[in-house]
């Protein structure tokens, strides 16, 4: 960029960042991605400066498209939630209401443990594919899901529902 251009980007940053930033704030309710993305939509109108006529425009539709890859990310991980906490949890019934702690419960696995159950629950690859992803035999896959899924319940016991 020549000096007069990093001028007007510089400007238009001071102008439009905070807009940007809070309107992707209310879209996605968190602080730290809504920053990630305004930033992101920016780093694309840099690397195109020269080439887009309205930039306002550029930089709400690259947002917009950001936030909905976020928001289907966000759908993912919560359906890999839903998926393998039903089946850590006793004949698959909870009380009611998601545990928050299931989270913090995969994360805390061992990687051995938790590779597969990201692998397998998170990104929906079916055992065959996690098992040439970790170098592992399908039989240890499984074996690895069952101790995870077992560790899981273990862990939840306090929180499930033993009544049918």
């Amino acid at each position: 960029m020549s000096r007069s251009q990093d001028t007007a980007a510089s400007e238009l940053f001071a102008a439009l960042y905070p807009a940007l930033a809070g309107w992707c704030r209310r879209l996605t309710d968190d602080d730290g991605t809504a920053h990630e993305i305004a930033a992101e939509a920016f780093t694309r109108l840099w690397a195109r400066w020269t080439k887009v006529d309205e930039p306002r425009g550029f930089l709400y539709v690259t947002a917009a498209n950001l936030v909905r890859d976020h928001w289907r990310r966000t759908e993912r991980e919560r359906r890999a939630m839903r998926r393998v906490t039903a089946e850590a949890v006793l004949s698959g019934q909870r009380e009611e209401g998601a545990d928050p702690s299931v989270r913090l419960l995969v994360q805390s696995l061992p990687l051995r443990l938790r590779t597969p159950v990201l692998l397998y629950y998170y990104a929906d690859l079916p055992i065959r594919e996690v098992a040439v992803l970790t170098g592992r035999k399908e039989g240890t896959v499984k074996a690895d899901l069952h101790a995870a899924r077992e560790l899981l319940r273990s862990r939840l016991g306090g929180h499930l529902d033993h009544t049918h």
